[in-house]
Order: C-alpha cells, then sequence, then structure tokens
C-alpha cells in the first residue's frame, strides 16, 4: 500500500478523490473507478505503486510518436486499471482488470531506470494501461529518470485533472493523448466518461503549460467517429490549440470486446481523414495500422521531401539535418537529442 496524492478527506471515513475528472467519492474499504485507489480506514492508498503487469523495450514510434527521438528505444511499462471503459480496448486484460487479478512484480522506480539504462534505452514510456492511474509511481519515476538523462513518456487518454498534471508536468518530456472523437455522446458511447473537454485541456496545458512534445491519436470507428464534421473538428482544434506542426495519427480500428460487430477501417475512410488533416492546415498527418502505406512516412510541408522514410516502427532513411529539411532547409518538428 502507498498513500494516494490528490484525495480529500470526509465525513464518515469517505474520501474523495481529485486525481481525474471522475472526482470519485469512496466509501470506506470501497475501490475508484479506475479500480487500483482503495479507502483504507479515511486513507486513500494506490494499490498498483511499482506493480508492473508488462514490459517491453520497444521503438519510440510504436507508441506512436514519429517526432520525438526517433529510432530511438524506450523502456515501455504498465500495470492494471484505467479511467476509462473503452468498448474497443486493445488491452483491456489489463485496463480493465480488478487489483489482483492480474500477475503482477514489483519493480521500484530505481529497477525501472537501471533497466532502461541497460537495455540501452534513451527513456522510459508508461504505457499499455492508463498512466494516470498509478500517478504516485509515475511521478517518482520520472523525476529519477530526469537525473539519469532519460526521457519520459505518457502515452495517455489524457483524462487527468489539471492539478495532477501540473505536478508531473516538469519531469514528462511527451505526452502521446487519444482524441477518440469529438463529441461528448461518442466518448460517453465508446469511453463512459461524460465528457471530453478534460482531454483537451489536458493536451493544452502539457503543450503550453510544460512545453511536452505532444502528438495525437484518432482511432476510426466505422459509423462512429469517421464523419467529416467530427474529423474536421478534430483537425481545426488540433491546428488551432496545438499547432500544424503537431502530428495526428489516424488509425485503423480492429474489431474487439462490445466493437467485434463493427467493419475494420478501410483504407478510404483513412485516406479521407488524412485528406481532412492536410486541408484543414496540418503538416503531418499519419495513416497507422495499415504497414507499408506511403503516409507513415514523415514529408517536409514545405518541398515535399520525404525527410523520413518508415517501414512499420523501422527508420529506412532520415533525411533531416540540425532540425530542418535538408532541400529546402524548412524547420520539421522534430524533438531528438
Amino acid at each position: 500500500m502507498h498513500e494516494a496524492l490528490y484525495y480529500e478527506k470526509l465525513d464518515a471515513d469517505k474520501v474523495k478523490c481529485v486525481l481525474c475528472p471522475h472526482n470519485c467519492v469512496i466509501l470506506p474499504e470501497k475501490i475508484g473507478y479506475c479500480n487500483v485507489r482503495q479507502n483504507n480506514d479515511g486513507r486513500l492508498e494506490s494499490l498498483v505503486y511499482g506493480q508492473v503487469s508488462s514490459m517491453a523495450v520497444d521503438p519510440i514510434e510504436k507508441k506512436p510518436l514519429f517526432h520525438f527521438y526517433p529510432g530511438s528505444l524506450v523502456l515501455s511499462l504498465g500495470t492494471i486499471g484505467c479511467n476509462m471503459r473503452c468498448g474497443h480496448c486493445q488491452n483491456w486484460e489489463i485496463a480493465h482488470a480488478a487489483h489482483g487479478s492480474r500477475r503482477t512484480e514489483y519493480m521500484p522506480p530505481e529497477k525501472a531506470v537501471e533497466m532502461a539504462l541497460h537495455n540501452d534505452c534513451e527513456g522510459i514510456a508508461w504505457t499499455y494501461n492508463e498512466p494516470t492511474v498509478w500517478f504516485e509511481y509515475t511521478l517518482d519515476s520520472a523525476k529519477l529518470a530526469k537525473k539519469n538523462n532519460l526521457y519520459t513518456v505518457y502515452v495517455t487518454n489524457g483524462y487527468i485533472n489539471i492539478e495532477p498534471l501540473d505536478e508531473i508536468g516538469p519531469y514528462l518530456d511527451a505526452f502521446r493523448v487519444d482524441v477518440k472523437g469529438c463529441t461528448d455522446d461518442f466518448y460517453r458511447k465508446v469511453t463512459k466518461v461524460p465528457h471530453m473537454q478534460p482531454v483537451l485541456d489536458s493536451a493544452v496545458r502539457a503543450k503550453k503549460k510544460w512545453n511536452m512534445h505532444v502528438e495525437i491519436v484518432t482511432n476510426i470507428i466505422p459509423k462512429m467517429n469517421d464523419d467529416d464534421e467530427q474529423l474536421r473538428s478534430i483537425a481545426k482544434w488540433i491546428k488551432n490549440e496545438l499547432g500544424a506542426d503537431t502530428p495526428w495519427h489516424v488509425t485503423r480500428f480492429i474489431p474487439y470486446l462490445e466493437f467485434s460487430e463493427h467493419d475494420p477501417t478501410s483504407l478510404e475512410i483513412l485516406e479521407r481523414a488524412h485528406a481532412i488533416g492536410m486541408n484543414e492546415g496540418l503538416n503531418h498527418v499519419y495513416i497507422g495500422n495499415v504497414p507499408g502505406n506511403p503516409n507513415e512516412s514523415t514529408y517536409c510541408s514545405k518541398c515535399a521531401n520525404m525527410v523520413i522514410e518508415r517501414q512499420g516502427y523501422e527508420i529506412i532513411s532520415f533525411d533531416i539535418e540540425k532540425g530542418k529539411c535538408k532541400i529546402c532547409n524548412t524547420p520539421i518538428n522534430i524533438r531528438q537529442s
């Protein structure tokens, strides 16, 4: 047990967790919506501090992050629990799991940093499930990672309150956010949260307040968030709030769980989404989950030179020098060492 941050004590030993916008009021001996924060006699405790369910050494492109330390390796860590209940979650075995239902292994922050360095990783990413739910561990680990010259990444749904985001903000380098749709109705149906605004607010805060590198992913589900209006709204929001150089990944939906009866996203829909993003003034729109598609590579926004050629998660060629296109000297929004 590890005492949680961000909670308020109420009467009758109840507590209110204020880590994420659910703001759960939790009765004694009960747990919050995320399944991993428990009220023990009026003290809110994290059940997953250092409890790792999933670990891998990944290319950073797998997150996906295409403009952040390209070609580097990152130590990826996940636990259990999530503050959303997405009906098509690919990692539902851990994200939707109750505490104690999955095997985990304790890994203190010092060990995580040691493993990253030992495996020639340039950073640590908290991913696979929602990193916010083991906030205390990610905060301690991020602080230690920065002391050891490792970059830090949240692969997140963005559903976090501003105060905790501001606490970890100085220690996070990248914030890879899912913007799953562009209406509250879609979020209620798919993620089981009532409003999407906190997601948008956290992405903007990460970028503008803490200068994190932000990339956006939208998994496009046919007949649910593939209409032009939603796609155009997301693209406009990215350009207006995060900037035209912010990468937008539009990715193929694979039928799963509650949405097993849906069709996979067609290439036609993905190419339409790509065109919408480009027409709205975004400089870098990527098509994901379609291996070999030319729009998984990076092109200069001015001269259209292919500055990064990718095949899957592998970089084939890199034509950027000092952050600029080698052909026309146009800056490319790439963060690297």
